[in-house]
């Protein structure tokens, strides 16, 4: 059998270790030349491919391919695109196919979270429908950890160690000044409906009364009373109190503390900052001073203290998505298997993408405390060994020397196309 092309692109937000799944895919598919011949990637996810923007990842040299590893951000581009049904906008489907045939491609690799299992799995029933064979593998990849069947999220180890970092420095700084400045400091972190990154904070709390006292899940109905009966409590006994608190936090009625009212690409709610609505709420009904901080983008660029277990679950899920495409399994997602806790083992194994696609793990009771301000026993468990070491990139000047691909672009082929 002829050797074809591979397609491969990066989907929804970033993290610090889904380009070291794009080297895991570049570099397990150049060990098959029988089976690939060159590995083209998406400038911008699937837009990429609807747009004919392609990039010849032969073109970059072997020790870029390699830094890959250890740079942050999509180094291809991501996008926030979700392909409609093939009965809703049939030229969407047409496009790619077109473009595939085009290109030689038979490949295709979609790295990303729960909506971009989606597009992997609608490509891979596109191939039925339309009479064009796609061997289709999703790679995983959120920094919310919320993908099923899977032991954890590539991207979401690294983010998991920015956050406890963070608040353990933070909670010591704000114990440093509390007895004449700041009593409470606020931390919001990422997490719409999961609250996998909160609750890594609270590894950060040990022995030494460090760390976060309070966490909100969006797993828990927020309680305001509770919450400032706790914040009050926290500060008698303590002197200060830290609080990290996921964006996702709501009401028992099911609204956000931070419902803008607007909605995202994706159809979901556009929220507004809850670190600052939290912090009102406790100067206005406890007069304490406060600061608050928004994680943001930053969680999920911090490459520079990136976990190592994370790096080498991200690159052996891209390398694995390859394996599996030329053995011709096809509609799937590579997963991570626990296999021990400590030491922490694991192994490789795979899911169907039409089981993954479009559901969110969240959090387990038992993962929270009964009054549901922190996590347990069982939650430090399952989080500590994702956070465990590290890989720093290499410095220039004192700043990481993250490589910034040349992306060759393959001449087109194909008219414009118009959505």
């Amino acid at each position: 059998m002829p050797a074809y092309n591979a397609f491969y692109a990066q989907s929804g937000g970033v993290t610090p270790v889904i380009n070291a799944s794009a080297a895991g895919v570049i570099q397990t598919a150049a060990k098959h030349p029988e089976k690939i011949n060159k590995v083209y990637a998406g400038q911008d996810g699937i837009l990429g491919a609807l747009y004919e923007e392609l990039i010849d990842t032969s073109m970059e040299s072997d020790e870029d391919i390699e830094a890959l590893k250890r740079t942050p951000s999509g180094a291809f581009g991501s996008c926030r695109y979700k392909l409609k049904s093939l009965e809703e906008h049939r030229a969407q489907y047409e496009r790619l196919i077109d473009v595939f045939k085009a290109h030689d491609i038979r490949y295709f690799f979609y790295n990303g979270g729960g909506d971009s299992q989606d597009t992997s799995h609608k490509v891979s029933q596109l191939s039925e429908q339309m009479g064009y064979p796609i061997t289709c593998v999703g790679v995983p990849k959120t920094i919310d950890n919320d993908l099923p069947f899977t032991d954890c999220s590539p991207g979401f180890g690294s983010v998991a160690k920015y956050v406890a970092i963070s608040i353990l420095e933070a909670s010591m700084d704000v114990a440093s000044m509390s007895s004449t400045s700041t009593k409470v400091f606020v931390m919001e972190v990422m997490g719409r409906h999961a609250g996998w990154i909160a609750a890594a904070a609270g590894l950060a709390a040990d022995e030494r009364n460090l760390g976060p006292d309070v966490i909100l899940f969006p797993e828990v109905d927020f309680n305001r009373e509770a919450f400032l009966e706790k914040v009050r409590h926290t500060v008698d006994n303590k002197g200060q109190c830290s609080i990290v608190v996921s964006e996702g936090a709501k009401y028992s009625n099911g609204k956000f503390l931070a419902d803008s009212g607007l909605k995202d690409a994706f159809g979901h709610a556009q929220l507004g900052g809850v670190a600052p609505v939290v912090t009102q709420m406790i100067k206005d009904e406890l007069n304490l001073k406060c600061h608050w901080a928004v994680c943001d983008y930053l969680q999920r660029a911090a490459r520079h203290i990136g976990s190592k277990t994370d790096m080498e679950q991200a690159y052996a899920l891209g390398a694995a998505a390859v394996e599996l495409a030329i053995s011709g399994t096809n509609a799937v997602m590579p997963t991570i298997v626990r296999t021990n806790d400590a030491p922490y083992e694991w192994t490789i194994g795979h899911a169907p993408l039409a089981d993954i696609a479009n559901v969110e793990e969240k959090m387990p009771d038992n993962y929270i405390s009964d009054d549901g301000f922190f996590i347990t026993q069982e939650c430090r468990t399952y989080l500590a060994p994702l956070i465990n070491g590290e890989d720093y990139p290499s410095y220039s000047n004192g700043l990481p020397d993250y490589v910034v691909l040349r992306k060759h672009r393959v001449d087109k082929k194909l008219a414009p196309f118009k959505d």
